[in-house]
Parts: structure tokens; C-alpha cells; sequence
């Protein structure tokens, strides 16, 4: 599975191939005159190296303290689900998006408002970081930042001799500049373009640009760029079957039928159903642009990517999703929430684990976009390019909107239900968005159930 899909359920790294034991219920006793924590996670074996390395890194500094990780690569939320339900859970750990509210409502998950003031760090990330499940009531905080990004091909850019994309929101295209790009940038394997004579849609050897129509995060930030939003302001009426949201899909469905600049359904496909990850279309050249989160940063590094990194086109005002990767949460269940909440501050410090410096993670911290040396502590390296400062940090801090998987009730039973096959058939083009989403978004209005609680911390 690709990054983006374990985002989908609130995952954030490659999944391998493991089991996951009981974990026993909330830690208990180490050696003699220490305290046994469990933290339960998943992730690449990347991943699981810096994880495994910021826990020893904790230890050290808290003598007392053993922690026990519990690396758990495949089915994480069914696995969750049962040691829930046995009352079996971690101390601490990843939790889904999916099922992260669900668990905070029924008590399973500690309250960590009345940490905030103990740990200041905590109290000082940005907005959407903070999973808010009712008034004063904070079950958990996103593991990490990552918002979406115009990933691009340098040498694709230089031999069609198209713009490169700008790294800067106030200079971000219009809709119109990505299309007349990208028509420069897709090429038949005669070496046609869409817009010339004979040009062969079946036989594309390089296609412009690649924005995923059911992914909700590749197209939210277009939708509020355009005026747009999901649901109202009570998050009880669905927004979709607006003029502004219309346009946007439209769009989207343009650049595959009308445009013939982005590949439909199949058409990138290695095998069966398996669509290469954005650090390979890139390299192959099978895409020149690609519309991704942040995460593919260490992908493009790993694989020497002649990569570069923009910002995403705009309608009115720019912006970009940002997603949660993720939450991190401390469970009901552990015998020691004191050093439970220590670890927990402590396990997403970028001063302790390396997935930020390498490219996976982004901060929460508001600290890590705004001074100086913070940002240069987790940026100033070679697996960030130059223009990484403009096109992502100040990106995510002045123009990003949360992701709606932590800001919709109900949002998987909608996603599931009714969203996703709609936004499917858009991707085929049989029919007209127009059509398509004021045929759903009644369906949609009918299991919306508002918007998740905010405050600040």
C-alpha cells in the first residue's frame, strides 16, 4: 500500500508483514524499581528503526522508565480493535483517524487537556493539530504534519520547455497555467501532443500531471481555493452541488476526458490495481507533475529523484490540505498515565526523532515554521532542496486548511458509502460532475452530522 492510501485510514508509511501480540493492560513492572510502558505503532522498516531509536533515546533519559514497542505493520486498526475490545490496550500509541474519535467517545482514550500546561510544547502546535472530542476534551494530537505539494520533474520540465512550477503561494498558476503546462508536458509515443493532429490517447508515453479525483485531500485545498467548502458552516449540509465545487471537479474530470493531460482509471497501473508511488512516475517520467503530500520527500530522496517541489495551482486565494498523520494518543487502560503522558510529549520532539530531518514527518510545533533556528534544525540538510522553505513551510503555516478526516463526523461511513463511488465515476467520465454531485450531495447532507469540536489549547 501506497502512503497516501494508509492515509486514508490515518496511516502514514509503507505496511510490511508482522503480527502483534497481546499487549498486555496498560504496562506494569520492569525490572525491579522501574516502570514498563508499551507503545504501539506501525510503520516502513525505516520508520520502525527511528521509532525504536527515539524510545532508547527516552529511556536514557528516564532511567526508571523501560518501554516495550510494539511494531505492528499490517491490519493495525483490527488488531487495535481487539485488544480494545479485550481491554488488552498499550499505554500509548498510534491510533487511526478512523478510530481515533470512536475511541476518545467511549472512554478508552486519557484527556490530555490537562496536560497542556505541564508540557508548553504541547500547548504550542498549530491548530489542526489538536483532536478536539468536545469542550476541554482532547483525546490526542496528529503524530506528525504534511500537507499537498506539485511534485515535478526537472529534466521532463527542461526538455519540453515548460514553466516550472512556481515554489511561492503569492505566484502560484492559475487552473488555466497548470492545463496550458501540462498539454506541453504530455507526449504519445510519436512524441504528440494532446492538441496536435493524430495525437493517441490509448499510447501515452508521458503524461502532464496526475491529481488523484478520490483522494479528498489532493482536491480539498482547489475547493476552498475556489470559495468552496465540504458542508456548511453547521456541518450539516453538503456544499458539493455548489456553482464553485462544481467547477473544481469539473475541472478535474477535464484534465483526464477533455484535456487528455492526466491519466484515468488504470492508465498507470504496474500491475493489476498497483499504481507506482510518485518517487517512481516521476524517475520513469511516465508523469511530469504529480499532485502528493509532503511524505514523498523521502521516497524522492531514497530513489535520486531529479525532483522539484511547487506549490499547488489556485483559484482565488491559494491554499493546501493539511492532513494529520495520524494520531498519538495515551489509553484509558495504563496503570502509569503520569509517565504514559511523558512519553507521549516526548515520542513527536524533533529534537528526538529523525523522521522529520529525513523527510517522512513534518512538525507540529509552531516554533518549526516560524523561528529561524527551529526551522533550519529539521530543514538545513541535503534531503531538503532549496526551495523547501517557500514551497513547503511557509506553504503549510500561511495557506493550510485541515484535512476533513478530523474535522467530519461521520466521515468514513460517508467516504465509504457515498463519496468515494461518486467521485469514482467522475474519474470514469461517463457523466458530468454537474450531474454527478447534485445526485450525492442530498445523499451526503442526509448522514452528515457536523463538524468536530475546536478550541484552543
Amino acid at each position: 500500500m501506497k502512503r497516501r492510501d494508509l492515509f486514508r485510514m490515518g496511516g502514514l508509511a509503507a505496511l510490511g508483514a508482522a503480527g502483534v501480540s497481546a499487549c498486555g493492560s496498560g504496562g506494569g513492572s520492569g525490572a525491579a524499581g522501574s516502570t514498563q510502558l508499551q507503545f504501539m505503532y506501525w510503520g516502513s522498516t525505516f520508520e520502525k528503526a527511528a521509532v525504536e531509536k527515539m524510545l532508547k533515546s527516552f529511556e536514557q533519559k528516564n532511567q526508571d522508565i523501560k518501554v516495550k514497542p510494539v511494531f505492528t505493520p499490517d491490519e493495525y486498526d483490527v488488531k487495535l480493535n481487539s485488544l480494545v475490545a479485550g481491554g488488552n490496550t498499550p499505554d500509548l500509541g498510534y491510533v487511526p483517524m478512523s478510530m481515533s474519535f470512536r475511541l476518545a467517545e467511549q472512554g478508552n482514550l486519557v484527556n490530555l487537556f490537562p496536560y497542556l500546561q505541564k508540557y508548553p510544547q504541547l500547548a504550542g502546535y498549530l491548530p489542526d493539530a489538536y483532536l478536539w472530542y468536545g469542550q476541554d476534551k482532547l483525546h490526542g494530537v496528529a503524530t506528525a504534519n504534511e500537507i499537498e505539494l506539485l511534485w515535478y520533474s526537472k529534466s521532463a520540465i527542461a526538455a519540453a520547455g515548460a514553466a516550472t512550477p512556481p515554489a511561492v503561494a503569492s505566484s502560484a498558476w492559475s487552473w488555466d497555467q497548470l492545463v496550458e503546462n501540462a498539454y506541453k508536458l504530455t507526449v504519445d509515443q510519436n512524441g504528440k501532443h494532446p492538441d496536435e493532429s493524430g495525437f493517441d490517447p490509448k499510447q501515452v508515453r508521458q503524461f502532464g500531471i496526475s491529481i488523484s479525483l478520490t483522494y479528498a485531500a489532493a482536491w480539498y485545498g482547489f475547493l476552498r481555493s475556489n470559495g468552496a467548502d465540504f458542508a456548511d458552516e453547521a456541518g450539516k449540509k453538503c456544499l458539493l452541488d455548489t456553482p464553485e465545487a462544481i467547477q473544481v471537479f469539473q475541472n478535474l474530470q477535464d484534465l483526464i476526458h477533455k484535456h487528455r493531460v492526466a491519466p484515468g482509471p488504470g492508465q498507470l497501473a504496474a500491475t493489476g490495481d498497483d499504481v507506482p508511488g510518485t518517487n517512481i512516475l516521476l524517475k520513469t517520467k511516465r508523469v511530469a507533475m504529480v499532485v502528493d503530500g509532503h511524505w514523498s520527500l523521502l521516497d524522492m530522496n531514497e530513489s535520486k529523484v531529479d525532483y522539484g517541489i511547487g506549490v499547488l495551482p489556485k483559484y482565488a486565494e491559494p491554499f493546501t490540505t493539511s492532513q494529520v498523520a495520524g494520531a498519538s494518543s495515551v489509553f484509558s487502560t495504563t496503570k502509569h498515565v503520569e509517565e504514559a503522558v511523558e512519553l507521549f510529549a516526548f515520542h513527536i520532539d524533533p529534537r528526538y526523532v529523525d523522521l522529520y530531518q529525513q523527510g517522512l514527518w513534518m512538525p507540529q510545533e509552531k516554533k518549526y515554521y516560524e523561528d529561524q533556528a527551529a526551522v533550519d534544525s529539521w530543514t538545513k540538510n541535503d534531503g531538503h532542496p532549496p526551495e523547501f522553505r517557500t514551497a513547503v513551510v511557509d506553504y503549510a503555516r500561511d495557506h493550510g486548511v485541515p484535512d476533513l478526516r478530523n474535522r467530519v463526523k461521520n466521515l468514513s461511513a460517508i467516504s465509504s458509502d457515498v463519496l468515494t463511488p461518486a467521485l469514482q465515476e467522475l474519474e470514469l467520465g461517463k457523466r458530468p460532475a454537474a450531474e454527478v454531485l447534485k445526485e450525492v450531495s442530498p445523499k451526503i447532507t442526509g448522514m452528515l452530522q457536523g463538524w468536530q469540536h475546536v478550541q484552543e489549547p
